[in-house]
């Protein structure tokens, strides 16, 4: 039987960040500052999407590249990595577009429709893995409701928490009451999607000595998977993380120096500005197993060349399945 094509790239899951126009309307999102230098006579923006239509295509998007993207094109780097207190083994993959391929996207040709940089693309170097746990609240793995409490819900305030380089979630907006009423939640449930949130962090990551610390902000989506055949079998998560140019936008404290003061801390140090795109994807399966895959492409910005951050991504890949397997066993109270 012919293998199926693989579906072409999306416009969203991309290192090129999006503008605040591209984002659903909210309150706080009017008489923005311009980050690109354009005039009063430059032509209007396109409507803004519908969080509906947002959330549906950036989940969408993300599943598809997990569950279809990422087998068909992703290179097996190692199949065997391990990850304490886990005992799961952790297989690591990678893949690289390049600008060529990322030029050839449709920018415009999507729900939430996007241009790409007028400079160009740079390429993008993926890095993934994948891992699959016992469903059980036990040492070393965590149960289904486990990776649901952890992962989808407060996922930004959790990741904080378990990864020790990350000082600061700062939620700069959600849309948490758009996404409660119940055409939004009629709408997302028919594509698939429910208890779907969105909300706009900055992510503030410590360095290595002499480097400054880094903030990235980003949409951060989440959402059940529905399962195909009813409760249990097929039950899933997704978390998908795209970043968003928030320059000179005065709500976005940590981007735009709003937390710099003398003596305070890491907390009060300018970060530089970096950037990262992630896609958690977290299945139950038939047969007691849970899986959890994990895709993400990063620039952290500044003076760091790409060949040095590419040395150390596959390594904190790897180290986020023990950091979270370790957290759900203290949050229960035995690791």
């Amino acid at each position: 039987m012919a293998t199926p094509p693989t579906p072409p790239l999306g416009n969203l899951l991309r290192l090129h960040p999006l503008s605040l126009a591209d984002l659903p309307s909210h309150p706080s999102l009017t008489n923005l500052p311009s980050t690109n230098g354009s005039s009063s006579s430059a032509p209007k923006p396109p409507p803004r999407p519908s969080l509906p239509t947002f959330l549906t295509a950036l989940l969408s998007e993300a599943t598809t590249f997990i569950d279809h993207t990422l087998p068909s094109t992703f290179t097996v780097a190692s199949t065997s990595k391990r990850s304490p207190p886990a005992t799961s083994a952790v297989t690591l993959l990678k893949h690289t577009y390049p600008p060529s391929t990322l030029a050839a996207i449709p920018w415009h040709a999507f729900p939430v429709p996007r241009s790409p940089p007028p400079g160009g693309l740079a390429a993008e170097a993926w890095f993934a893995r994948r891992s699959r746990h016992a469903d059980a609240a036990a040492a070393g793995t965590a149960s289904w409701a486990e990776f649901d409490a952890g992962l989808r819900a407060q996922h930004s305030e959790h990741e904080r928490q378990y990864t020790p380089d990350v000082y600061a979630a700062a939620r700069v907006l959600d849309w948490d009451a758009d996404a409660d009423t119940a055409a939004a939640a009629r709408d997302l449930r028919a594509r698939g999607f429910e208890h779907a949130s969105l909300r706009l962090y900055e992510m503030c990551h410590r360095l290595p000595f002499p480097l400054r610390p880094r903030v990235f902000a980003v949409a951060v989506a989440t959402a059940r998977t529905l399962a195909p055949g009813g409760e249990g079998a097929g039950e899933g998560l997704v978390v998908v993380q795209v970043p968003v140019d928030v320059r000179g936008w005065p709500r976005a404290g940590y981007t735009n120096g709003g937390n710099v003061r003398e003596g305070g801390g890491v907390q009060a140090r300018r970060c530089v500005v970096g950037r990262y795109a992630s896609v958690e994807r977290v299945r139950r399966g038939v047969g007691g197993e849970i899986e959890w895959v994990m895709g993400t492409a990063s620039d952290a910005g500044g003076w760091l060349p790409m060949w040095a951050q590419k040395m150390g991504v596959p390594g904190a890949v790897v180290k986020d399945v023990g950091l979270f397997v370790g957290w759900v066993g203290g949050r229960r109270g035995g690791a």
